[in-house]
């Protein structure tokens, strides 16, 4: 048995549209997509990717999943901070 100190939890999860070269990813995959045309298939992906499928694609909608700080990440990431109140 090994006493090593090993964190508990897994990392997170990569977008799966994560390139190689050029990477445009911004954080972790923390918004669950569905893709409705694809009989309700998930992607997890990070909050740039969701922007550009949620503003390209009609048939994109959010998981229930999907926490509202992810939401939130996805709306900043498609039209900017908004500027301050």
């Amino acid at each position: 048995m090994s006493t090593s100190n090993r964190p508990r939890k897994s990392p997170p999860p990569q977008c799966e549209l994560r390139e190689d070269e050029e990477p445009t990813c911004v954080g972790p995959a923390v918004v669950v997509l569905v893709i409705v045309g694809a009989y309700g298939r998930e992607q997890r992906v990070c909050a740039s990717h969701a922007a550009a499928l949620w503003l390209t694609d009609p048939t994109v909608v959010f998981s229930a999943k999907t926490g509202p700080e992810a939401i939130k990440a996805v709306m900043r990431q498609a039209f900017g901070s908004g500027g301050s109140r």
